[in-house]
């Protein structure tokens, strides 16, 4: 194969129709609307272009970390509703107001912040509660919450669009914690109830919660990772059919013989026993490509994995291919499918000593992305 002078020789390859279909099947299985998860650069898949997509089929709203990637969605023409999830400074608030992105209110000072900015600005804020049920990240404690959600329910300037919840064990199918946390956010959404206010959106669900607990589901879910085809952990259970999303592929630079006992990379880590083959591939940890997968990631090349000889270093790594053939310019597979041999995300964070999530976010723009939808 002949590369254009121009391409650099590895890339991701997004299937957006595959990110498509596991929303329609997590819709399927949760009978609720679902909010798209796109925060992290769509967890390494691409914001911009996976938001459009969705939207283009039907998506229902999206959520975000931080209000830089709301306002680049509105940029790019999204006009579906989207919740910024993560904490907020009062000085950021004129900002969601201007570009219409809805708030998460994690404490009643930042109740006042958003009213105040809401009315300077003559424009009713639309806001999410945040209810802390046991992560001790952001949110007020389910046991006080009262006082902050009859502000709330009484402020002026603001529109509850929704009330929320986060939860820390739900990708474990056997952890207790989740039914405690259910049981703590319900409890603080009966106090709509028992002031005689009507009931905001309650969403609590991952894709931890949509994948093993039915009765965090409520009125909308959250799914992120599972968006994308990938379990969110080891012990997590594929209970809806969903399909992997993405793949990493690059392509051999370099080919050589190595001598016994020469080592391969820096700090001279690994060498071999015999006389073996080993392919250089242009990618590294300066993509994102983890460097804890030295000497014990493999990768695919002509339809059979091989193991990384040595460190994988910033920009190229090697692969001990021992006495099979390879030639420059082969394709090598990363992340994906290659004959009848695969490599999945999950597989790589387990080699790597990590979580699924780490591996996606962590490849970064150096690496294109080839998007393919029919």
């Amino acid at each position: 194969m002949n590369l254009p002078v121009a391409q650099r020789p590895s890339r991701i390859v997004v299937d957006l129709d595959r990110i498509a279909g596991n929303l329609c099947a997590i819709r399927a299985h949760v009978g609720v609307p679902v909010m798209a998860i796109v925060k992290a650069n769509a967890y390494g898949h691409g914001l911009v272009a996976v938001a459009r997509h969705l939207q283009a089929q039907g998506a229902e709203r999206f959520g975000v970390a931080f209000v830089e990637e709301g306002i680049a969605l509105r940029q790019a023409g999204i006009t579906l509703p989207i919740l910024v999830m993560g904490g907020i400074f009062g000085h950021q608030v004129s900002q969601f107001l201007a570009h219409d992105l809805e708030i998460t209110v994690s404490s009643l000072d930042k109740l006042r912040q958003v009213e105040a900015a809401a009315e300077a600005a003559g424009k009713r804020a639309q806001v999410h509660l945040k209810i802390d049920t046991g992560m001790e990240r952001i949110g007020v404690h389910s046991y006080s919450c009262g006082p902050f959600i009859e502000a709330a329910v009484a402020s002026r300037w603001c529109g509850l669009a929704g009330v929320y919840s986060h939860l820390a064990c739900a990708d474990d199918p056997a952890s207790p914690m989740t039914a405690l946390q259910l049981e703590r956010f319900l409890e603080a959404c009966g106090h709509f109830t028992r002031i005689g206010a009507p009931m905001p959106v309650r969403h609590l669900a991952n894709s931890g919660g949509v994948l093993h607990f039915p009765d965090t589901h409520l009125d909308m879910v959250r799914p992120g990772i599972a968006l994308y085809g990938v379990l969110p952990d080891a012990a997590s259970r594929r209970t809806i059919p969903l399909q992997p999303a993405l793949s990493l592929v690059s392509h051999a630079v370099y080919f050589k013989v190595v001598k016994a006992g020469n080592p391969v990379s820096y700090g001279a880590t690994w060498a071999p026993s015999q006389d073996t083959r080993v392919v250089t591939v242009p990618v590294g940890y300066g993509d994102g490509y983890p460097r804890a997968l030295s000497s014990r990631g493999q990768v695919l090349i002509r339809g059979k994995a091989h193991p990384i000889a040595g460190r994988v270093c910033m920009d190229q790594f090697m692969v001990d291919i021992g006495k099979d053939s390879a030639w420059n310019e082969d394709e090598v597979v990363l992340v994906g499918h290659q004959g009848d041999v695969s490599i999945s995300v999950e597989t790589l964070a387990e080699a790597a000593g990590t979580i699924p999530y780490e591996i996606l976010v962590g490849l970064n723009e150096r690496i294109p992305r080839d998007y393919r939808s029919d």
